[in-house]
């Protein structure tokens, strides 16, 4: 890699990680209590003012379970395939389909089976568009005052300002396909015009 191409790469590893730190919704201090790098190294190290090393990049890797080389935005090694590295968050299971950070992010998450007695999660809010359809079980979907049942082969979209919450709404886990676009990015869908072949 020429010396040109390396300066590259490292400059944009801090916008890079303020871009996943906001994605997942997380603050530099929770960012900070997560990794034990202090929130001023994180600050200067997201503003391109610390220079990226490995001592740094691999907590942030881990916390944010990501590959490395998906931090620093390696190039790309001819291969298309996608390695994904599922992670687990209070029970769900998030499966990426996408490597990138930026743009709209595809994701499978798995449910764990509901419980007639387990209490529904609290509703959330955050920026972006999301658009899911159900592949197998029943997906329970909270949005606002609504409180939708969605069943396999079902998709939904909403804004993500809109309090929302997902559980699984039978006795099986549940499994759905999410597209989500943290800046507002909508699905187009387009369908060919009946009557034409």
């Amino acid at each position: 890699m020429a010396d040109d191409d390396l300066a590259g790469v490292l400059t944009a590893v801090g916008p890079r990680l303020r871009a996943l730190r906001r994605d997942r919704g997380t603050t530099l201090t929770a960012l900070s209590e997560t990794t034990g790098i202090s929130v001023s190294t994180l600050s200067r190290l997201e503003s391109g003012q610390r220079k990226p090393t490995l001592e740094l990049l691999l907590p942030l890797a881990k916390a944010y379970g990501v590959p490395l080389d998906e931090l620093v935005g390696a190039p790309p090694t001819g291969d298309p395939r996608i390695h994904p590295r599922p992670v687990v968050r209070n029970g769900q299971t998030f499966v990426p389909l996408t490597r990138h950070l930026g743009g709209l992010h595809a994701y499978k998450l798995i449910l764990p089976p509901g419980r007639p007695d387990a209490p529904h999660p609290e509703q959330r809010t955050h920026e972006g568009y999301e658009w899911l359809y159900v592949l197998s079980g029943r997906l329970r979907l909270r949005l606002a005052e609504h409180d939708l049942v969605l069943s396999a082969g079902e998709a939904a979209e909403f804004d993500t300002r809109t309090p929302h919450s997902f559980a699984s709404a039978g006795p099986e886990p549940v499994e759905y396909l999410c597209l989500f676009g943290p800046q507002g990015e909508r699905v187009h869908v387009r369908a060919r015009p009946t009557g034409h072949d």
